[in-house]
């Protein structure tokens, strides 16, 4: 029997999915903008609205055939679709490409990572949108190229690591990205010149306040009931410690307690640490 690694990432992606459909109605993953709203959970959607019109900017006008990398759950495709657009889509979870034939029945779904996608279409806008993170740039980028047309854009909307971050630093684990130096210095090398740059890292950052209040909830109910059982059932409580430390360890276990019961992952730790940038590549 082959061992096959657990996707959690495609997990993650999932489950994401899932509780962002039950707080907002709508199956977006991506940061919100929040220039002008209160940050809080009742206005999620509206800042997740509000991002998608700015990165709808970007591209050219409809009907330009959009292949969309990472597309989530499809409703940035179907949105797209309804503006006049072509959409292809290619996602890795076989869950999320559900979705997208379902939320853009009109879009070709195509269920693969980008690195193994190949095909004799040729478009206008290859876009990631917080999706370009999870490929390494020296495959991204020159994929990307062979699959434009010409005259044919690259449009991302994602997190970079700043010269700030350190990675052995616990409490800078936010956001994500490539080294924003890095990324810069590959886009000449593979034949692109950055047309449009926008950063809008403190217009998304609070997303991250709100997420964290999220953990701190599960954090309060997870120690209230370590509590009850540390009270009233300790040796089950003494159980269940034992089991916990020997399946996970001591980092693994000071990076559960930091995201559940303290606030070190916020707004302005991750403008510290990271850069959100809308930006346009054409070829050189």
């Amino acid at each position: 029997m082959i061992n096959q690694r657990i996707d959690t990432r495609a997990i993650g992606l999932d489950v994401g999915l899932k509780f962002m459909s039950w707080l907002t109605g709508a199956e977006n993953l991506h940061y919100g903008l929040w220039t002008g709203l209160e940050v809080n959970a009742a206005n999620l959607g509206a800042a997740q609205a509000a991002y998608t019109d700015k990165l709808f900017k970007l591209l050219p006008p409809a009907p330009a055939r959009i292949l969309d990398i990472g597309g989530g759950a499809g409703e940035p495709a179907r949105k797209l679709i309804d503006l006049g657009y072509d959409v292809d889509i290619v996602v890795p979870s076989e869950f999320l490409a559900t979705r997208c034939r379902e939320n853009a029945p009109a879009a070709r779904v195509h269920l693969m990572k980008f690195e193994d996608f190949e095909t004799a279409d040729r478009f206008d806008v290859c876009l990631f949108s917080e999706s370009f993170q999870y490929i390494a740039v020296d495959q991204s980028l020159p994929k990307a190229n062979t699959l434009l047309r010409k005259g044919g854009v690259i449009v991302i909307a994602d997190c970079f690591r700043s010269e700030n971050f350190v990675r052995e630093d616990l409490n800078h684990k936010v956001g994500g990205g490539h080294a924003l130096h890095l990324f810069q210095d590959a886009v000449p090398r593979h034949g692109f010149v950055v047309t449009s740059e926008e950063d809008i890292t403190a217009a998304v950052a609070p997303s991250v306040d709100l997420e964290q209040q999220l953990f701190n909830v599960i954090g309060f109910a997870t120690t209230r009931i370590d509590a009850e059982l540390q009270a009233k059932k300790p040796k089950t409580r003494w159980f269940i410690a034992r089991a916990f430390g020997l399946f996970s360890s001591e980092r693994r276990r000071v990076r559960l307690d930091q995201r559940l019961n303290h606030k070190t992952r916020n707004a302005d730790a991750f403008c510290y640490n990271n850069r959100y940038l809308m930006l346009i590549l054409e070829r050189a």
